[in-house]
């Protein structure tokens, strides 16, 4: 006999359980449930996390480290190749541009280029960062880099405006 002989026979869905249809059936009266209390009522669910009353797993266990994470700096990142197959020798890229182009979403974000792919078209890019690639790759087609960031706010420099 064959495994594919045996399926054959056996029936292709398990029956679900019907509970609360009499004593007969094995599931009758508390239907599976027990008897009183908040488990047996309809509506009841416990958290994941709850543990009756015990400490939750979660807050025994210690907080480690540091995360530098909330003073990282995000862009926007274009590619050189991008820049290649979009825009035309001449033109000039900043945020508004790619933006048309819909290579970048808004200017929330400040823009990084990178240097992934060639550049042969001579354009003038105004940027927030550019990498050493993309410099060099965007100097040698005949284009020039703008690179307009703001900085980054310090008590200082904040106190010398007042």
């Amino acid at each position: 006999m064959m495994i594919h002989e045996i399926t054959n026979l056996v029936e292709r869905y398990k029956d679900r359980k019907r509970i609360g249809r009499g004593r007969g059936s094995g599931h009758g009266k508390t239907s599976g449930r027990g008897h009183k209390g908040a488990k047996s009522r309809s509506g009841w669910s416990s958290k994941l996390a709850r543990e009756g009353g015990q400490l939750a797993y979660f807050r025994r266990i210690p907080k480690r480290g540091f995360s530098n994470k909330a003073f990282a700096t995000t862009f926007y990142v274009v590619n050189v190749r991008d820049l290649e197959k979009h825009f035309n020798a001449g033109d000039s890229v900043n945020a508004e541009s790619l933006i048309a182009k819909a290579l970048i979403r808004d200017t929330e974000l400040p823009i990084k280029i990178l240097g992934c792919g060639d550049l042969t078209k001579k354009l003038a890019i105004s940027a927030g960062k550019v990498s050493e690639a993309a410099r060099e790759k965007i100097e040698k087609a005949g284009g020039s880099i703008e690179l307009s960031m703001k900085a980054a706010w310090n008590r200082a420099a904040d106190a010398k405006k007042k």
